[in-house]
């Protein structure tokens, strides 16, 4: 019953139009800037750092096994109470700056004593670290949708998960640096620390300590709460006396209050969001929140800004690719073209079935239609493999493991051939990646590009297998409704349309990278080729099946393609790129997938 008076409190959401969570991404998303954050103690319990009272709770109980070792039980009696203990042991009231005064005297002792309640242990750099809820309000500032963040906590996750994307905030843990800030609108983000920093012994935990704020800083927490609207998340309201009558003084409030509560509502929370009609989201921790929060703005965005165009999207791609600070935005770029292609990729948009007489159109629809939809992204990849020296492998990587998920559901009712359509823009994104890796002689991109991700069709009971396998182009574009679509010259058939296709349909992207007709066929025919090796390397006689491309004429485009087994089997050493990145598993198993290839092509291919 609880929760249900709490939920009284909605306001603008309590009739159910729009649920809370809602309506707070829409006032967010609409008034960038606008909203500050008040954040507790609940944000950071899924990090395992303790909170400033807990820490205080652990350290008194130090103390006391130490003063009576002989007592078992001296630790658990006095953390059971601590303030009660202390005052019968000791003649200073307890607090933050008494208890760490009298336990570790020196800075360096204080701080060596404060490490292991904050800072990840040797070995573990992944406790104590900034939780998804800290990270997702990084993005949010990095989206200029927060600017101003007040907590409670005097731990450092907030701080660590906006350096992890390149933004340094003002961060105000005493008075005396209230001063000399940076106004707040010319900040990027300012974190004020009402409670201190934890390394600091100014730091306020006793419920005396939290009556009442330094002048300075209660001027600027009035200041925000009077200026900007506020989410409120994981603070119960219940200790922080000095927050909860600055909440109450506020003047009727310009925007919206949000209060998020996870658990038990106290009476002090339930008083506040009465008094200001605060929108009540109940129900959801901090995590969930913030997470859903980023989640919604940026469906928000992509309904309000205009798509960028391909050839912007490459500009700012190639601007982005050397610069470390930038990462996430090459991410975002190429992420947000895979979303393009992903959210088309419907029955509506591509159908799995046709009407009798219609399969030939629907196929041939459904391939211009994924190779368009496919566009920015081809682009994106062809320049940024080319021009990549590594360190963004797993932005192009992820890239096929979204879009070989694109098969993970089976439809209910569906034409086989086109079905398998489904993979076509993991596999045009794999043959990029690959023609570009040749391109840029980082032959080694290969050796995971082409066994990851390992997919298998639902419900087949077939292994899972990599792209080289489950991507061949045979298994993906029907020869029949190729030779449809895209018949030769005088409405010959070609002898391996699915290889005439994709270098047809892929040249455009590498015009750029690679002007050279010449260059770009050469590089194509190899790549099929390595491919095709590893195709070939499985102990699997039906999987064990080329990609059968043009490499298996004696020549096209006037290219001459006779030398290229040889060429390949002088270049089989152990310091062989693809080796040395893990391919095939050796030396030998190469070899023999060279001559499995060597022995398919004079059954079933043309000369040599």
């Amino acid at each position: 019953m609880e929760n249900e008076s709490a939920a009284g409190t909605v306001g603008i959401a309590a009739g159910g139009l729009i649920e809370p969570e809602m309506a707070m991404a829409l006032n967010v998303h609409s008034s960038p800037g606008v909203y500050a954050l008040l954040l507790g103690a609940g944000i950071s319990i899924a990090s395992g750092v303790k909170t400033g009272w807990g820490v205080v709770e652990d350290i008194v109980g130090k103390v006391a096994a130490v003063r009576d070792p002989d007592n078992p039980g001296a630790r658990a009696e006095a953390a059971a109470d601590p303030e009660k203990w202390w005052e019968a042991n000791t003649s200073e009231p307890l607090g933050y700056s008494a208890l760490l005064a009298a336990a570790a005297p020196m800075p360096a002792s204080r701080q060596g004593m404060l490490a292991e309640y904050f800072e990840p242990e040797e070995g573990q750099e992944d406790s104590k670290g900034p939780t998804a809820a800290h990270r997702a309000i990084a993005q949010l500032v990095k989206r200029g949708s927060i600017r101003v963040i007040i907590t409670t906590n005097f731990d450092r996750l907030t701080e660590r998960a906006l350096q992890e994307i390149g933004i340094s905030p003002q961060v105000v843990s005493r008075p005396e640096q209230i001063k000399g800030m940076k106004p707040l609108a010319h900040s990027q983000v300012t974190v004020i620390k009402l409670h201190g920093d934890y390394a600091d012994l100014e730091q306020r935990n006793t419920v005396d300590e939290l009556e009442i704020y330094p002048d300075e800083l209660q001027q600027l927490l009035e200041r925000v709460l009077d200026e900007y609207g506020l989410i409120v998340c994981g603070w119960s309201a219940d200790w922080d006396k000095a927050l909860v009558r600055a909440v109450e003084g506020t003047r009727s409030r310009r925007y919206p209050l949000f209060w998020s509560q996870y658990g038990r509502f106290s009476d002090a929370a339930r008083a506040l969001t009465a008094q200001h009609g605060a929108v009540v989201i109940d129900g959801k921790n901090a995590d969930e929140l913030f997470t859903g929060l980023v989640s919604r703005v940026e469906a928000l965005d992509r309904l309000t800004t205009a798509p960028i165009t391909r050839d912007v999207a490459v500009v700012q791609l190639k601007r982005a690719l050397p610069d470390p600070l930038r990462r996430i935005e090459l991410f975002d770029l190429v992420d947000q073209a895979v979303t393009q292609i992903t959210d088309r990729a419907t029955a509506e948009h591509k159908p799995v079935s046709s009407p009798p007489g219609a399969w030939a159109d629907t196929f041939g629809s459904n391939v211009r239609a994924y190779r368009a939809d496919s566009d920015t992204l081809l682009h994106l990849l062809a320049n940024g493999v080319f021009h990549d020296d590594g360190t963004h492998d797993h932005v192009w990587r992820r890239t096929v493991e979204r879009l070989v998920r694109l098969r993970d559901i089976t439809p209910g009712a569906y034409n086989d051939a086109l079905e398998k359509l489904r993979h076509v823009p993991a596999l045009l994104a794999t043959w990029t990646i690959g023609v570009a890796a040749v391109l840029s002689r980082r032959e080694e991109l290969l050796a995971t590009t082409l066994y990851h991700p390992e997919w298998a069709a639902p419900h087949s009971g077939h292994s899972r297998l990599g792209p080289a396998w489950t991507l061949n182009p045979l298994r993906v574009l029907d020869t029949d409704g190729l030779h449809d679509m895209h018949p030769a010259a005088g409405g010959n058939k070609y002898i391996y349309p699915q290889s005439n296709w994709l270098k047809n349909t892929l040249r455009e992207p590498f015009r750029l990278v690679e002007p050279s007709d010449a260059a770009f066929q050469e590089a194509s025919v190899r790549f099929e080729f390595l491919a095709s090796m590893i195709a070939m390397d499985t102990g699997d006689d039906f999987r064990a099946f080329p990609w059968a491309g043009e490499f298996l004429l004696d020549s096209t485009w006037g290219y001459d393609h006779n030398g290229l087994a040889a060429t390949i089997e002088a270049e089989l050493t152990d310091t062989w790129p693809l080796l040395r990145a893990g391919a095939f598993g050796g030396l030998s198993r190469a070899q023999k997938s060279l001559a499995a290839l060597t022995e398919w092509k004079a059954k079933h291919g043309r000369g040599w």
